[in-house]
C-alpha cells in the first residue's frame, strides 16, 4: 500500500479567541493546496480513500483534493488529531473496507505526520523529515500487520515543488 501524509495547508493564525480544532484554511492556503491537488492531477495520483483528522483546516484540505477528484471517500479519523497514535490508526485500518487499497492519504497535523513516517521507516522517531503545509511524504508500506520500520520513502515534496 502506498501511503501519502499530506499536512494540511496554510491556516489562519492560532488566537485565543478560536478553538485551535476550528482554524480554517487562508486563502494562500486554499491556493497553494489547489495547486497540489492539480499536480497529483497531473501525475494521475488517485486516492482509494483520505482519511483526514477532524480539525477544519485537515477536513478543508481533503475538500480540494475531493473537488480535484483525487478520491471520492473522506473518512475522518481522530487518530490524526494533534498528538493521534498512529496504532490506533492501522488497527483501524485493519478491520476497515480500505485494508487492500493501493493508495491512502492521510492529512493531519505536524510534528505527528513527520514522526508517523520515521516509524514507519526506521520504526523509531529521527527527527530528520519535516513536513511542510500542503507538503507530502509518499510512503510504500509493504506488510500492514507490522508497518513500522518496514516503509520505503518513495516521495518527499514541499508545495513550491510541487506547484511547479
Amino acid at each position: 500500500m502506498k501511503i501519502y501524509l499530506i499536512r494540511h495547508g496554510i491556516a489562519e493564525s492560532r488566537a485565543m479567541e478560536k478553538n485551535d480544532s476550528q482554524r480554517i484554511l487562508t486563502r494562500k492556503g486554499i491556493t497553494k493546496t489547489q495547486k497540489v491537488a492539480q499536480k497529483l492531477t497531473n501525475l494521475d495520483i488517485e486516492f482509494d480513500a483520505i482519511i483526514t483528522s477532524p480539525y477544519t483546516r485537515a477536513k478543508e484540505t481533503a475538500i480540494i483534493l475531493q473537488q480535484a477528484k483525487r478520491t471520492l471517500n473522506i473518512i475522518e479519523h481522530s487518530a490524526l488529531i494533534p498528538q493521534g497514535n498512529i496504532l490506533e490508526w492501522f488497527n483501524w485500518l485493519q478491520t476497515s473496507p480500505y485494508k487492500s487499497a493501493r493508495n491512502i492519504a492521510l492529512i493531519g497535523h505536524e510534528p505527528d505526520l513527520s514522526e508517523w513516517a520515521h516509524l514507519l521507516i526506521w520504526g523509531k522517531t529521527e527527527d530528520k523529515l519535516i513536513l511542510k503545509k500542503a507538503g507530502i511524504i509518499g510512503l510504500e508500506v509493504a506488510d500492514l500487520s507490522n508497518p513500522l520500520g518496514t516503509a520505503q520513502l518513495f516521495l518527499l515534496a514541499s508545495p513550491k515543488w510541487i506547484s511547479c
